[in-house]
């Protein structure tokens, strides 16, 4: 499908020269340049056009940022949680009126296609409408613990938060945290990835145009030197970061060193096993699919599938629906061309070490988009489980095939993995089904379902190297991370006997 080289949406969140947009921070309900003369080119992957610049933001721009959501807590905090989700249903419904608008900002910025990225935004929709419900979910306990005597507890925001988000889905990650965590009684700095940075600005001005206080919320652009100086301002209390597991362990080791609460969701290598008893169709559709929505671009995709036995009729038909998926048309662009010289890169790599590429989606050229960042769909078979496609994290539309002759063995494989974000299994057997469900080490498991994303209230998150910290930052078990405990202890009746308690 073509795409645009601009939106109409135009803001003041940019100073415009040409076609040229210049992104600036949001601090206070204002934008404000950067304190640097470092800027990076947003580019548009679709076209392999740079549609704008990006400010490295420094340890200023931060601390500015902190300062700005630390003054806005003191009025923030103390407003009563039913007041405070008031804004979020107008946000939801300006939402809904922007939901194309969104979308084609995704669209623009990530080169998924409008299909994708109108999803993208409906999901940032439904994590919003959870974070209305939130004032359902957390009123105090109280209980008369002795006679004359009562307990209870209430919920405390923790103060000023920050949230780093990743390229791959610039609406809906950030909604991951920014709902909940506002409802919540928290303030926030936001760091948006630098590759797409325009669809975080755009919630900024949605917010306000609910009615969120100036200073609530809060967004810094920038790279390395920017989450570095997010993890170690002392005004900020905790910290969630979404990413590749090498920079998650790094930034929730200098988080917590710095003695913030933090959360770090990192990389996946999910395993799709597949029995011989699977349905032919649903299998191979759901498959093709999870290895290819996003360009593979997403921690949930199927990277890796686990054949048990005779599973060829799966994998011819597999192959057959992976060459229906075009780029340009229902396959988007990867975010650069650096990630589509990796990304081909492990396919030659696989290829050289003996697999089978039975589908190749090397050297994608989309007509009248010479120039974007495309990657076909790609089917490589008889990987060895040692080899390095096997056991890293690609993050395109390739799926490796790794041959088991048991259900043990295949489980073997992928419990072998370092990552433990998803896995699946294809069978027609209620106890086969059980039996990966109980022993595969992940997170999220799906049974005939290629991406097992839970919907809200279920909580998004990893097992072993797919996340770092305790809980969730989505969900029920949102509301442990981004809020503290205050007990109180009662006593009114002077003519109760003094106990062990009093």
């Amino acid at each position: 499908m073509p795409t645009p080289k601009d939106t109409s949406y135009q803001s003041p969140s940019h100073v415009v020269s040409g076609q040229l947009r210049r992104v600036e921070n949001y601090v206070g309900g204002k934008w404000t340049a950067a304190q640097t003369s470092e800027y990076l080119p947003v580019m548009n992957p679709s076209l392999g056009e740079k549609i704008a610049e990006v400010p490295l933001s420094g340890r200023a721009d931060v601390a500015s940022a902190v300062k700005a959501a630390a003054d806005a807590f003191r009025k923030w905090s103390v407003v009563p949680i039913k007041e405070r989700v008031q804004v979020f249903y107008r946000y939801k419904g300006l939402m809904e009126r922007e939901i194309s608008s969104l979308a084609e900002l995704v669209h623009l910025e990530n080169g998924k296609t409008l299909s994708e990225a109108t999803a993208e935004v409906e999901k940032a929709i439904e994590v919003t409408e959870f974070a209305c419900s939130l004032p359902q979910l957390v009123p105090g306990e109280i209980l008369e613990v002795s006679r004359g005597v009562e307990c209870r507890i209430d919920r405390h925001p923790l103060g000023v938060v920050a949230s780093v988000c990743p390229f791959n889905f610039p609406n809906m990650v950030p909604h991951w945290t920014i709902p909940n965590a506002l409802v919540l009684g928290n303030t926030m700095v936001l760091k948006p990835s630098e590759q797409v940075p325009l669809s975080v600005c755009r919630v900024a001005e949605l917010l306000k145009e609910a009615g969120l206080p100036d200073g609530v919320f809060n967004v810094v652009h920038g790279g390395q030197a920017t989450v570095e100086a997010l993890c170690d301002d002392p005004g900020i209390e905790a910290l969630t970061f979404v990413g590749s597991t090498k920079v998650a362990k790094l930034v929730y080791a200098r988080a917590t060193s710095r003695l913030k609460r933090a959360l770090c969701l990192g990389g996946a290598k999910n395993h799709l096993i597949v029995l011989p008893d699977a349905n032919v169709e649903m299998t191979a559709t759901n498959v093709a699919a999870s290895m290819s929505g996003c360009a593979g671009q997403r921690c949930m995709a199927a990277s890796a599938m686990v054949a048990v036995g005779d599973v060829g009729r799966v994998i011819e038909r597999l192959c057959e629906e992976a060459r229906k998926i075009i780029p340009g048309k229902n396959l988007g662009a990867v975010i650069s061309k650096k990630a589509k010289e990796r990304i081909e890169g492990y396919i030659t790599e696989a290829e050289q070490d003996g697999a089978e590429v039975l589908v190749d989606g090397r050297n994608a050229v989309v007509r009248g988009m010479e120039n974007g960042y495309y990657v076909g769909p790609t089917v490589i078979d008889r990987v060895r489980p040692e080899m390095k496609i096997a056991q890293e994290e690609v993050f395109g539309p390739v799926l490796s095939i790794m041959r088991s002759s048991t259900l043990d063995e295949a489980l073997k494989i992928e419990n072998s993995s370092p990552y433990g974000n998803a896995a699946s299994v294809f069978t027609q057997s209620g106890g086969a089904a059980r039996y990966v469900a109980e022993r595969a080490s992940a997170g999220m498991i799906g049974v005939n379902i290629g991406v097992p994303v839970p919907r809200e209230p279920f909580s998004f998150g990893g097992w072993n190297e797919s996340k770092f910290g305790a809980g969730d930052i989505t969900g029920k078990s949102s509301i442990e991370f981004f809020t503290k405990l205050k007990k109180t202890t009662v006593k009114w009746n002077p003519e109760s006997a003094v106990n062990w308690m009093s």
